[in-house]
């Protein structure tokens, strides 16, 4: 049975804690959302609801004391960097050197040198997930692999036609479709802008490259589509030739991009067995598979498990009835390995737990709720722990209500299933019944994310697409492997500056890499839904709250045990 993660991803070390307001340098802007934009299955995270506009308050501060792109010219030693390595990365802030000497009757090439930089320890100050500061002068390689050369490093972007998941989303939140593929690559050029001028690439720039694939999103993601996929990984691998991609949201595109050795960003919650087998290649801000299962399955054990207690936040009948568990997740191989993994941890605890599988199919995810609901119900189970889509639990909590079946519903944090406006959503009279884990801190207002900022940062005078903020971790956890990787860049030496990254912590969760984490965030705080309580991000009713643990962050081994930290509901 795998081990549940039991200590700090990375190097070991004590992650560093974010200023109490991060960013606080940058404007925030503030004006009121009209309709809730609605998200993502898994991870097509879709904008729905446009903004009304309101005029910009005025704020003089900027980004702007972060490092350049090109590193300012100090070499001394300090503690945002170790010593220079060559090749791969060295420790936190190393960075590899490139080039070599020329034999005689050639060129001779001098290799570029990385430092720490005087007085700075950060390369984005104020940035929570910053890396080490570090200087680059002189050569840096030239072509170190497929997609780099001396002055870029190309990253593909693939757009899709279809749009059934937005179109449902749509209909569910009453909200008209907001975002365009316009929308979404005027936010990755900015954004891809904002890394160019801030952080330490090598004398490189990322370049962007959208292409309109073959694959569709939708198709891939039910769990067909493998040749287009492949097709699509075959244009980024010869005729494109990116060294990365960071639209591989799906099984299918995300393996044939690995396949092709272009290095795949955004898979949608797949296993660690999964990042093992694709080393170096795989990559995504969607925890893996393997931590989403250890973390839920020790939740249950910790708080709901002990001494065979009685469902006290289920509703009606239920409440009194002794806790029985059951594991809800799409049926997809790679998803069942978790399910699986979550399986074992909860019954060599002695809490036995049994399995339901729903296919993520949008024309049948009303007719399979209905059925799964009363077999649910007919099974006597009194808690339902939700590995889901964001969309099948709309059908599933509107079923409960009129099958009047009210259960425990445990959140696991994926899939936004854990974001206040997919909650609100929900059938309310079920989702009051709601509580879990999530990997994300507190919601704020949308203009006060990471992803908004540093957009707002690069072109004030524009709105980015509503899921900014997602667009902008994926980015950055590439931007962030780049610098670390140093000036001989290759899959590789991305690989190693990742596991190098000294583990941080900020809005987003604990972000750090090992050999058994290509994926972030790595720890959760418990969530309890209010129906009555306002959500700060988009001002309407219903929202996650913190319980008694206050927004305490756990790894799944640093769990602690006891009755969960939220207030009981009153039916």
């Amino acid at each position: 049975m795998p081990a549940s993660p039991n200590g700090p991803p990375g190097n070991g070390t004590a992650p560093s804690r974010p200023p109490t307001s991060y960013f606080s340098v940058w404007h925030r802007l503030f004006r009121g959302y009209g309709p809730v934009a609605i998200l993502a299955a898994l991870v097509v995270i879709v904008a729905l609801a446009v903004p009304s506009k309101v005029p910009k308050t005025s704020n003089a501060a900027s980004v702007g004391t972060g490092a350049s792109g090109s590193g300012s010219s100090g070499l001394s030693s300090g503690s945002g960097a170790g010593s220079v390595g060559t090749g791969t990365g060295g420790k936190a802030g190393t960075a590899g050197s490139a080039g070599s000497a020329g034999s005689a009757g050639h060129t001779v090439t001098v290799p570029g040198v990385t430092g720490a930089c005087a007085g700075q320890s950060e390369q984005v100050p104020g940035d929570p997930y910053s890396p080490p500061c570090i200087t680059f002068s002189g050569n840096n390689g030239g072509v170190t692999t497929k997609g780099v050369t001396a002055s870029t490093i190309t990253v593909s972007v693939r757009l899709t036609t279809d749009q059934s998941f937005q179109q449902t989303l749509a209909q569910l939140a009453g909200a008209s479709l907001r975002d365009t593929n316009a929308d979404n690559e005027r936010t990755i050029l900015a954004l891809a802008q904002y890394f160019n001028n801030h952080f330490q690439f090598y004398g490189r720039k990322i370049k962007i490259v959208f292409y309109t694939g073959q694959g569709s999103l939708t198709n891939e993601l039910l769990g067909t589509g493998q040749a287009q996929a492949e097709a699509d990984a075959t244009t980024v691998a010869q005729q494109i030739k990116a060294f990365a991609d960071i639209t591989a949201e799906s099984e299918p595109y995300s393996q044939s991009l690995a396949s092709q050795h272009v290095m795949a960003f955004g898979d949608p919650y797949l296993s660690r067995q999964y990042h093992q087998m694709n080393a170096p290649y795989t990559w995504s801000t969607d925890t893996d598979g393997t931590d989403v299962a250890s973390l839920a399955a020790e939740y249950a054990v910790k708080k709901l498990c002990p001494g065979d207690p009685v469902a006290a936040y289920a509703g009606g009948s239920l409440r009194s009835v002794h806790r029985k568990f059951a594991l809800l997740a799409p049926e997809n191989s790679w998803y069942q390995t978790s399910v699986d993994v979550a399986q074992g941890i909860m019954q060599a605890a002695g809490c036995p737990v049994s399995k339901i599988i729903y296919t993520l199919d949008l024309g049948t995810e009303s007719q399979q709720a209905a059925g799964i609901v009363s077999q649910l119900k007919a099974d006597g189970i009194t808690t339902v722990i939700c590995g889901c889509d964001p969309i099948f639990p709309v059908y599933l909590s509107g079923q409960g209500a009129q099958q009047s079946y009210f259960p425990e519903f445990i959140i696991a944090g994926t899939a936004l299933t854990d974001a206040d406006y997919v909650g609100q959503l929900y059938n309310q009279q079920f989702q009051a019944h709601a509580f879990g884990i999530s990997p994300n801190n507190p919601e704020v207002p949308y203009t006060q994310t990471l992803g908004y900022a540093a957009y707002e940062s690069v072109s004030p005078s524009t709105e980015p697409s509503f899921f900014v903020d997602l667009i902008y971790a994926q980015m950055d956890e590439l931007a962030i492997g780049l610098q670390m990787a140093g000036p001989n860049l290759t899959p590789n030496s991305f690989q190693q500056g990742m596991f190098n990254y000294p583990p941080k912590e900020g809005p987003l969760g604990l972000w750090g890499f090992s050999s058994n984490q290509y994926t972030i965030p790595n720890d959760v705080r418990e969530i309890c839904w209010d129906p009555t309580a306002i959500s700060p991000f988009n001002g309407k009713v219903g929202a996650y709250e913190p319980g008694k643990y206050d927004n305490a962050r756990w790894l799944a081994s640093t769990i602690p045990s006891g009755p969960p930290g939220c207030p009981i509901p009153s039916s």
